[in-house]
């Protein structure tokens, strides 16, 4: 019973720490497409969004992922002889790779706070799928253990994931394309108007 009541708090701690990664980035993207406005609404957007990202930083994504790690050690524990398995030492180096992400995005929030921050809203938006992959691959160890499937089915589903992350960066450099030629047809039209008056 009591290995329970750390798996349903470990579940709960990933949950948590998923949400956080998955907003913080985003957070990030309207951060840095702020500087597209102008002012004063750049200075105000931006100020709001560093409030946020600290927000969102501090009291729930590092706070989901001290309880997923504290609830994962827990359960091992009370239940070692999992320590003896494969797959919970691959998904354990995911949870490593996961956790040195979420302390990637702590600093890129400094850098951005600091002003030297230099990655497009387009990189970001990369950066943005990092969690979905690692979460895929790591539920799918804790749920097939050391029977990971490797058939093609499995990596059919694999290869959806990545289309679906594929057509969502497709999808936003296309907004972006329409974004940049809207303003070009709108300084245009702004330029034929001055040079006609």
């Amino acid at each position: 019973m009591t290995y329970l009541w750390f798996k349903a708090f470990h579940i709960v701690g990933v949950v948590v720490w998923f949400a956080g990664l998955f907003y913080l980035v985003r957070l990030y993207v309207y951060h840095v497409e702020a500087n597209e406005q102008p002012e004063p609404a750049r200075t105000i957007l931006q100020q709001q969004y560093q409030i946020m990202e600290m927000r969102l930083y501090k009291l729930i994504t590092t706070p989901g992922m001290i309880l997923t790690v504290a609830m994962a050690i827990a359960m091992l524990v009370v239940a070692p002889d999992y320590l003896k398995d494969l797959w919970l030492h691959v998904k354990l180096g995911f949870v490593v790779l996961l956790i040195g992400y979420h302390h990637y995005c702590g600093r890129l929030m400094k850098q951005m706070a600091n002003g030297q921050f230099k990655w497009t809203s387009q990189q970001l938006r990369g950066l943005n799928e990092v969690p979905t992959v690692f979460l895929v691959l790591i539920v799918l160890l804790a749920v097939f253990k050391n029977n990971f499937p490797t058939a093609p089915a499995a990596w059919g589903i694999l290869a959806m994931i990545v289309a679906m992350a594929a057509i969502i960066q497709f999808y936003a450099r296309k907004r972006r394309l329409d974004k940049e030629k809207q303003a070009a047809l709108t300084t245009e039209g702004g330029e034929i108007k001055a040079g006609s008056a």
